[in-house]
């Protein structure tokens, strides 16, 4: 797992670097809103494309490992999201929980699901998953 938590690890930096373009690039051209469905968007690319680039090193070989791994990922992206966005960003739990309001067009859900996803998909695409015995 500490492979998975490596690639974890590129993935947060290659988050952080979207969001400052988001911020200083799109959100000005493009508002607010359209910069962020834009920047989910990316973000759940840069996952998958990160995912399939280092997928022989994550040695996931059944649908199991992938899954773990996806959740994984997705457990320490929520957990970094809420805490370091609270408490090292000072983000109020109000704002941190109105990403997950799709209603109000807010779509992070697409990254989480890219996230937790991509070890799945990428592991079918490449036709390296084997099914469990």
């Amino acid at each position: 797992m500490h492979r998975a938590l490596g690639a974890w690890l590129v993935m947060m930096v290659l988050a952080i670097a979207n969001g400052g373009v988001r911020d200083a690039l799109l959100a000005p051209r493009l508002g607010a809103h359209v910069s962020h469905v834009v920047s989910c968007f990316t973000l759940a690319a840069l996952i998958v494309l990160t995912t399939w680039l280092l997928y022989p090193r994550l040695r996931i070989r059944t649908r199991s490992d992938a899954f773990r791994v996806g959740g994984l990922w997705l457990s320490l992206t929520v957990a970094f999201e809420f805490l370091a966005g609270h408490f090292l960003f000072a983000t109020a739990w109000s704002a941190l929980l109105a990403d997950y309001d799709v209603t109000a067009g807010r779509l992070w859900i697409v990254v989480l699901i890219a996230t937790l996803m991509a070890p799945f998909v990428v592991g079918i695409a490449r036709g390296e998953l084997r099914r469990p015995r």
